[in-house]
């Protein structure tokens, strides 16, 4: 059987990319390490491929602000392709500046034809770039097929624009995959354990269909045991606590 084909797009300032890959590859899949301008010349087509990731970093410096000139690329440059890939069934997941690209390019939540955005991501409550571990709470009741099997998760933050704010009626409870909490579980765990400030502790959000994922948090970051901080303490167990997010993507695109 050949292998689900993923692809990563990269651009400048992008400085996941390379953890992004590797957490596919570790699941099974056949990855391509995409610039946008490749894409957007069509010397790759996204249609090749069953998986799209947009990985975290600083795209473009985040001019204007976070994600939003790689958003625009997106949405104006390559709108119909992105689209049809939704159509079709395939998965896109965003993680860190990817949320921030797929908020503001009305990727997620999906925006009507003239509809403006009704969430964004903005500045952290604490005026300053968060970077520690977090701890996440998953919605059992959500679609999320990434998140299957996962009732919690510990995994890095690291962002200065994380917070959620808008209209919280934008996105239904159902498609709310991740909240920060504390280390008991707690959704209305305030700060430092919410590190940014986002409305209900929202931490990742998805489609109705569960295919298309977004959030704020690394779960790349997280794929062996040893990236722990305190595996040292309390002994390496083999894979991280991020690593089921991109083995629920593989297996799930195999069947497409």
């Amino acid at each position: 059987m050949s292998k689900v084909k993923a692809i990563v797009i990269r651009s400048p300032g992008a400085n996941c990319d390379g953890e992004a890959v590797f957490a596919l590859e570790k699941a099974g899949a056949d990855v391509a390490l995409v610039h946008i301008n490749e894409l957007s010349r069509r010397e790759y087509k996204l249609a090749d491929y069953s998986i799209l990731l947009i990985p975290g970093g600083f795209t473009y410096g985040d001019d204007i602000s976070g994600g939003k000139v790689l958003a625009n690329e997106l949405k104006l440059k390559l709108g119909e392709d992105v689209d049809r890939f939704v159509n079709d069934g395939k998965l896109i997941i965003g993680i860190c500046n990817g949320f921030q690209i797929m908020i503001k390019a009305g990727i997620l939540p999906k925006l009507g034809d003239g509809e403006l955005p009704k969430l964004t991501l903005t500045y952290n409550d604490s005026g300053k770039f968060e970077c520690r571990w977090v701890h996440l709470n998953v919605n059992q009741k959500s679609p999320c097929i990434y998140t299957k099997g996962i009732e919690q998760m510990y995994v890095p933050v690291a962002h200065g624009e994380g917070k959620l704010i808008g209209d919280a009626n934008a996105i239904s409870a159902n498609n709310i995959v991740l909240y920060y909490a504390d280390e008991k579980g707690n959704r209305n765990a305030g700060y430092p354990f919410n590190p940014n400030g986002s409305i209900k502790n929202i931490a990742g959000i998805c489609d109705d269909t569960g295919r298309i994922f977004a959030l704020m948090p690394h779960p790349e970051r997280h794929i062996m045991g040893t990236q722990h901080p305190q595996w040292t303490r309390l002994g390496a167990k083999a894979y991280g606590e991020g690593f089921p997010i991109f083995q629920n993507a593989v297996k799930f695109a195999k069947g497409l």
